[in-house]
């Protein structure tokens, strides 16, 4: 009994570290934006406060997204302006590819897909594939650059119908825990 203990424990790990591993290898590419995030930038809706969070939800089968901007007052909003949206990175096994959808307080649901990521795999690109509630043959794109283990650079990009990407607002995130 005592031989059989100590092969247990011998073999435990080993077989627990195997398990964790494959579903962690899986998420490296995202791991590093898991945390609380705060930050400032701005573009079409003018001047903003940033906070985010990213999280493992559902036994680390999706990682979550929060995000809170907090826009200073302008011409067409006196008071100023707050976006929500929450959104989902998810692994799709048949694609083998991430996604990212989102959905925002103006009713928008986007779902992207990686258009590409760097060698160094320090910038990913999502490119939509699809937008509820906005006309027709518009598009969406965010770019990811991570700058370092604390710091990311966020690009959104809109296309009208027809029409090349143009910035829509850009924000630098500073890791907060």
């Amino acid at each position: 009994m005592k031989k059989i203990f100590v092969l247990f424990l011998l073999i435990s790990p080993c077989i627990i570290f195997s398990q964790m591993t494959k579903r962690d290898s899986l998420w490296l590419l995202l791991k590093p934006f898991v945390g609380e995030w705060k930050g400032d930038g701005g573009g079409q809706p003018g001047k903003g406060k940033y906070e985010r969070s990213y999280q493992f939800i559902l036994n680390k089968r999706f990682i979550e997204i929060r995000n809170k901007s907090t826009y200073e007052p302008t011409t067409q909003h006196p008071n100023g302006e707050v976006h929500e949206d929450i959104g989902y990175f998810s692994y799709d096994n048949t694609r083998k590819t991430f996604m990212l959808r989102q959905f925002h307080v103006e009713s928008f649901v986007i779902q992207y897909r990686i258009d590409s990521i760097s060698a160094d795999k320090r910038t990913i690109v999502f490119i939509s594939e699809s937008i509820e509630n906005i006309p027709s043959g518009y598009r969406a794109k965010e770019t990811y650059r991570l700058i370092s283990d604390n710091e990311i650079e966020e690009t959104f990009e809109i296309a009208e119908p027809n029409k090349e990407f143009a910035a829509y607002s850009k924000v630098k995130l500073v890791r907060q825990k």
